[in-house]
């Protein structure tokens, strides 16, 4: 059988696996923690809902900060591997110190403190992707990030169902720690191991020239934070649907958790297969016109929760949403990365910043679409201005050209 276009190039270019092997075991790591956090959080090391978010804002301002510094110092000295080798560490360090002496000590450190200042991971190794991507032909570099942002999806489809069977049997939530130091531990001997050494890439990775400020500047010019700001509202939808799916299942259709998995995991498992045949698209519509077309596919899905959770035609609106995230999930990444094409750590650091913004807007939402009219209004109206900065995106990028 012929391998898809898109996972040739991967397969036959050792960097491009590199990044595929990390994205997937940093999926792996992702799926595994993140989840249970605030479970853990609540029940096991009785945090109140209060104290957990603050730990949340502080995390997040300390992760949004190390992903920004961590790309600026990275195209400052073209040290990339140094910054990994760094991140990586962070990483085994947060998750070993909950492994070897959990409390509710530790857990705030690991959570507040230590993790967060991994939060470069992702981006760098997006950076380390583009790069190598920039040897082969023009044509498929954008199929390569499509099919690599798909390798980071794959984990959270076989994993959440292996931990849903795990905990069912009655296995300590808290063993989720010594799970993931294991995946963190590999993780960073494959960095230590295959990432190439600074200055001895096959491909060129000039040093900025720029100061830190000079870095910051750029980063904060209207050009780049007006466009940061229309793709948070892309990602705040997304982000909207993990808070309000469990929500509206619960509250307006009466279904219980099992539904609500249910559903999770076949828009999860959908979402793959879609982001995989996405490189036949790339190409023939804008990037700015995809993104547009995704996240008009992924409103369908959002705005439609509220509207069809009592049928069984729920089950339909997996099939947009699938199709849809697979582009809203993947194309924004690239389009940031383009925008600062010359930066690529700085440019990587812009989906921190995206991810603030959406973070900020979802609750934004939430909180004005439940104090109004509940759940599915909160629904409705993230779709709504997930589509508007979708166009507002394209009309700033079609008066440019």
């Amino acid at each position: 059988m012929a391998l898809p276009s898109s996972l040739r190039p991967i397969l036959r270019d050792p960097m491009l696996m590199l990044s595929g092997a990390l994205l997937i075991l940093f999926g792996a790591y992702a799926a595994t923690l993140a989840p249970y956090a605030s479970a853990l959080a609540v029940t096991v090391f009785g945090l109140s809902d209060g104290a957990y978010s603050a730990l949340l804002v502080v995390a997040s301002v300390l992760s949004v900060s190390a992903s920004v510094g961590f790309g600026i110092l990275a195209d400052q000295r073209a040290n990339r591997r140094v910054i990994a080798l760094a991140s990586g560490g962070f990483l085994v360090a947060g998750t070993g110190l909950m492994t070897f002496g959990p409390s509710v000590t530790s857990f705030v450190l690991a959570h507040a403190l230590i993790l967060p200042l991994s939060g470069s991971l992702f981006g760098q190794f997006f950076a380390l992707a583009r790069l190598a991507a920039t040897l082969h032909p023009e044509r498929d570099r954008p199929g390569i990030q499509a099919t690599l942002r798909a390798a980071f999806a794959l984990p959270w489809v076989c994993v959440l169902p292996i931990w849903s069977v795990v905990f069912g049997a009655g296995v300590p939530l808290i063993t989720i720690y010594p799970v993931s130091l294991v995946m963190a531990g590999i993780l960073l001997a494959l960095v230590c191991r295959f990432w190439p050494r600074d200055g001895a890439t096959r491909w060129p990775d000039p040093k900025s020239g720029l100061s830190f400020a000079q870095s910051l500047r750029e980063m904060a010019e209207a050009r780049v934070l007006i466009r940061v700001l229309a793709l948070g509202t892309i990602h705040g939808a997304v982000t909207l649907y993990l808070v309000v799916i469990g929500l509206v299942f619960a509250g307006i259709a009466h279904r219980g958790a099992g539904d609500t998995a249910l559903y999770a995991g076949i828009l999860a498992g959908l979402e793959v297969p879609f982001m995989l045949a996405l490189p036949m698209v790339l190409g023939r519509v804008s990037q700015t016109g995809l993104i547009w077309w995704g996240m008009a596919l992924y409103g369908v899905h959002l705005a439609g929760l509220p509207i069809l959770a009592e049928t069984p035609y729920v089950w339909l609106l997996t099939i947009p949403g699938a199709a849809g995230g697979a582009i809203v999930l993947t194309q924004p990444m690239a389009y940031l990365q383009e925008l600062l094409a010359a930066r690529p750590g700085a440019g990587a650091s812009l989906m921190a910043l995206q991810k603030l913004a959406g973070d900020a807007i979802c609750a934004g939402v939430f909180a004005i679409g439940a104090m109004l009219g509940g759940y599915g209004l909160a629904a409705i109206l993230g779709a709504g201005l997930g589509l508007v900065g979708a166009g507002a995106l394209w009309a700033l990028d079609r008066r440019r050209q």
